[in-house]
């Protein structure tokens, strides 16, 4: 089990470190990529987190958790109280908590949570019929 919690780790930082780098270098990256991969990343991080702390259940329980998750920040910006927006203004809580409501994030996040979900589910099974013979 520790092993796969390490694992689930790494990918969390690998995501996290590809997700500032898209931020980081947007200007020579190219537009799509700039403009979509930070969210899709952003929900990938999630789903990781979630396998990390649910590694023992369902890959399915991390999958709609990450959405229930990601959505539930996106929805959370059309709320524009001081307090929350002073903690928006900081990097840290602009990174989290984002700072505005945009519907094609949630389709972000559906595609990034979807792809690695689908790759998870992929390996997971690999491994399991790998090692069953």
């Amino acid at each position: 089990m520790w092993r796969t919690k390490l694992i689930y780790l790494a990918a969390v930082l690998l995501v996290i470190g590809l997700g500032l780098g898209s931020r980081a270098f947007a200007d020579v990256l190219p537009l799509f990529i700039s403009r979509h991969f930070g969210d899709a990343l952003w929900g990938s991080m999630v789903y990781f987190g979630f396998r990390l702390l649910l590694t023992r259940r369902q890959l399915l329980l991390s999958f709609w958790l990450s959405l229930l998750f990601s959505y539930g920040i996106e929805f959370s910006q059309l709320y524009q109280a001081d307090w929350i927006n002073s903690i928006r203004a900081t990097v840290l809580g602009g990174l989290v908590l984002g700072k505005g409501f945009l519907w094609i994030d949630l389709l972000r996040y559906t595609i990034g949570i979807t792809v690695v979900f689908v790759l998870d589910r992929a390996i997971s099974q690999a491994y399991k019929v790998k090692h069953w013979r």
